[in-house]
């Protein structure tokens, strides 16, 4: 069931599903919460599910100024204020899974578990090529022809905006973000790591993100890319579930996690 909440001075559209402890979806960059439609159902069944679209994406509309995501952070900081009432589980995908860490380091107190897919901290996490690729594409490429659509169909602002939305979205990914590893040390969190193995964030990155956060857990998912969620949900949905409903199994051989020891630095 969608609806609206005024958090600051956006208009902030979400769809709630579902009942039990609350569980928050941050889509990703260019989409809607309709990437999410694997997810939802099986989510809903053991959650309060709610998945907002944030600024300029979507059913919200789009604000002056510049795209960052750290704005982005912060009027999803709001919507657990005045929409979620307390913490939740969080569950972000490619740039909601940014907004998702960022979240989880400026206000701790309102994140339980965190799940952040195909995410980037700095702008070398992309694979070779992959930022170029963006950054030379334009509003009207067929490659965009799916968000475009998407945004189109729905978009508060009218399809003429399309072209200053995705400018404002280049403008953002081709310098943000710019987390530190002594940032992503501040999750407290319980946090899993999910990534495709042919992703356009590398795993070596993924790794490093891994190795950053402490109470962190990975998985890379075999034969899947950026869109993971989507190319194997059944896969993507019992790894999500069992982190989120399960504590973690007690390991034989623990290496990161023996008692006593130190998270590798990134």
């Amino acid at each position: 069931m969608g609806a609206y909440a005024k958090i600051g001075e956006v208009n902030t559209w979400y769809d709630e599903e579902g009942s039990g402890d609350s569980l928050v979806l941050f889509h990703g960059g260019l989409s809607t919460n309709k990437t999410w439609a694997a997810q939802i159902p099986p989510l809903a069944a053991c959650f309060r599910v709610m998945a907002p679209e944030r600024r300029g994406h979507g059913h919200t509309a789009d604000s002056e100024g510049p795209m960052s995501y750290d704005l982005m952070a912060q009027d999803m900081i709001g919507f657990f204020d005045t929409v979620v009432g307390g913490p939740a589980h969080i569950v972000g995908w490619s740039d909601g899974g940014i907004v998702g860490l960022i979240v989880a380091m400026d206000r701790p107190d309102l994140v339980r578990k965190l799940i952040v897919i195909s995410a980037n901290f700095n702008t070398s996490g992309l694979v070779p090529g992959a930022l170029e690729e963006m950054a030379s594409m334009t509003a009207d490429s067929d490659d965009l022809a799916m968000f475009r659509a998407a945004y189109e169909a729905v978009a508060p602002d009218g399809p003429k905006h399309w072209p200053v939305a995705f400018a404002k979205f280049q403008a953002m990914v081709s310098t943000q973000p710019n987390i530190t590893g002594a940032e992503l040390a501040r999750i407290g969190s319980p946090t899993l790591v999910l990534a495709g193995d042919d992703d356009m964030i590398s795993p070596e990155h993924s790794l490093a993100l891994y190795r950053a956060i402490p109470n962190s857990e990975l998985a890379l998912v075999p034969g899947t890319s950026h869109a993971l969620m989507m190319e194997k949900p059944d896969l993507v949905n019992r790894l999500m579930m069992d982190f989120l409903q399960n504590e973690p199994a007690p390991t034989i051989m623990p290496f990161r996690r023996r008692p006593g020891t130190i998270a590798d630095e990134p």
